[in-house]
């Protein structure tokens, strides 16, 4: 458990340090390029510390792997901006957050990760409460049909994650920061592009842009470790819901602590939801 509670606290500090930021008006694209920065940066030093690698053909496989995942990270990052502006920020988070539904389905097919029944109604119970606690029930009304999108947006997002499974799965423990350097140097370039051009139409790039940046890097590096790490101990059909409904939670409680805000009475019911979600997914 000790992986996957060091992973929900890596994701939720991303959410809070962005928190701090919110109404500084940042670049976003310098943001998350500063992000990849720091990302990759400390997942190269930690290649430093592993041995050498002995099979070529593992190496060109993991080397594409993270490419592949790279682009899903960023792909990712844009459409969640375009969904934002067609459907809403709560729709938005709330698709984001249920793609885990596609790697949690696909282990169940490929692997045979059956959870137990408790295990069952812990995942269902935890997507209800994503979705609950993202979704304003008049958002709903508005939004009329699933557009191309949103359904982009679940399967890039959905497949993102499933990435870091199948590396899981199919290779050593000891490639995993050069996995994670690849991915977060792909898309690191990526960004560089989107950066450059938002700066050439006149957005600003700021200290604080890059700071943030930077600082937001070293928890978004060290979720994706975490995460692959507790694959070793939890199926995948388990993990990815603890992961994510355990982040909003945390989100949450930070939110009530720290920027003392108030908490809906819909939001507070989805809370108390992934408490006993996240106690019956860990029933064995």
């Amino acid at each position: 458990m000790i992986y996957l509670f060091l992973a929900i606290i890596s994701s939720a500090s991303i959410a809070v340090i962005l928190k701090f930021s919110e109404n500084r008006k940042l670049n976003r694209y310098a943001v998350t390029s500063a992000n990849y920065v720091a990302a990759f940066t400390i997942s190269l030093l930690m290649n430093f510390g592993i041995g050498e690698i002995q099979r070529e053909s593992n190496l060109n496989a993991v080397v594409g792997l993270g490419v592949f995942a790279g682009l899903l990270y960023f792909l990712g990052f844009i459409f969640i901006q375009r969904s934002i502006k067609e459907n809403g920020v709560g729709i938005t988070g709330a698709v984001s957050k249920i793609g885990i539904i596609l790697p949690v389905v696909l282990s169940m097919i490929l692997w045979k990760e059956i959870p137990s029944s408790f295990q069952t109604a812990g995942v269902v119970l935890s997507i209800m409460a994503i979705v609950i606690i993202n979704i304003d029930p008049r958002e709903i009304k508005s939004f009329r049909n699933f557009n191309a999108t949103i359904i982009l947006l679940f399967f890039i997002a959905g497949s993102a994650e499933f990435t870091t499974k199948l590396f899981e799965k199919y290779f050593a423990s000891g490639y995993k920061p050069l996995y994670l350097f690849v991915i977060f140097f792909t898309a690191f370039w990526i960004s560089v592009y989107f950066t450059y051009s938002s700066w050439k139409k006149g957005k600003k790039i700021t200290k604080t842009d890059i700071v943030t940046g930077l600082i937001v890097g070293v928890p978004n590096m060290f979720a994706s470790f975490f995460l692959i790490e507790s694959f070793r101990y939890y199926k995948a059909s388990v993990a990815f819901p603890i992961y994510s409904s355990g982040t909003i939670l945390l989100i949450n409680v930070a939110g009530l602590l720290i920027f003392k805000e108030k908490l809906s009475r819909k939001n507070t019911f989805a809370i108390f939801m992934i408490v006993a979600a996240i106690v019956l997914m860990n029933i064995r």
